[in-house]
């Protein structure tokens, strides 16, 4: 299997000079049927791929958006199988490659001898698990050696050069560079250093390597497509599904076409 799908659906973004847009939803946030919903609405308004948040109660990375839209997808019942279950049911429709951000915990409950089938099912090509390092991935990776789903790696601001070159041979999809030390959420700024270490990530990896955690106006879709191959944006597009806000998404989202630098 060659795990290309999310890879692929970014490169041939950059291809016709646009930055990758990758945004966050929180699967169940507003009840299950919100899901088709709010994917055929990205994907309609040129989302590149979709990052679909699995709500789960000790989210370790996330932010209070993100943390208050769990809480609300867990309110109304939601489960990772019951998300798959959803999602197979309009894979047709959806021509964009999904990425599925979870922890370790529910992927362990949901059972690793069927998780990679299940996803493939349900047109899920991703897999990010913040809490799970690669030191401790084998598990999983060999539960996905023979699927086209790609265990998808986060890199911090401080890794150091030797963990970067580990992870950047080892990952699969995409490279996750976190862009600001701490969980997600909105952000005014973001430290000095960061051009330097997206450029770094670049030059080692194989595969693109997305910005995200804090990306929250036009401005700095714009700004941080240039350092990098794409961007993820969470908690902002979170909180205007949750306010109906789909303008402010759209907007977001065109801020990354024709933005392309020279690599």
């Amino acid at each position: 299997m060659t795990k290309q799908r999310v890879k692929q659906a970014i490169l041939s973004c950059n291809e016709v000079g646009d930055k990758a847009f990758v945004p966050y939803i929180m699967a169940g946030d507003g009840g299950l049927a919100t899901l088709k919903k709010n994917i055929l609405f990205l994907q309609e308004a040129g989302a590149t791929t979709i990052e679909v948040g699995i709500p789960f109660s000790d989210p370790v990375a996330d932010g209070e958006v993100i943390q208050q839209a769990g809480e609300r997808a867990l309110a109304e019942g939601i489960t990772f199988r019951k998300v798959l279950n959803e999602l197979a049911t309009f894979r047709d429709e959806v021509t964009v490659p999904l990425v599925i951000m979870t922890y370790l915990n529910p992927v362990l409950s949901y059972g690793l001898n069927v998780l990679a089938a299940d996803c493939e099912k349900s047109g899920v090509y991703g897999l990010i698990i913040p809490d799970l390092p690669l030191e401790e991935s084998g598990m999983l990776t060999d539960a996905l050696i023979d699927s086209d789903v790609a265990l998808i790696q986060l890199v911090s601001l401080t890794s150091p050069s030797e963990r970067i070159e580990a992870i950047a041979k080892a990952a699969e999809g995409f490279i996750y560079a976190v862009t600001v030390n701490g969980i997600t959420g909105v952000r005014s700024s973001f430290t000095e250093g960061l051009e330097g270490h997206l450029q770094r990530l670049k030059e080692a990896s194989s595969v693109p390597v997305l910005a995200g955690f804090g990306i929250s106006t036009p401005e700095q879709v714009k700004n941080l497509g240039a350092l990098a191959d794409g961007v993820i944006v969470g908690s902002a597009i979170v909180t205007a599904l949750h306010e109906n806000d789909l303008a402010t998404i759209t907007q977001l989202i065109d801020a990354s076409k024709n933005t392309v630098s020279h690599r």
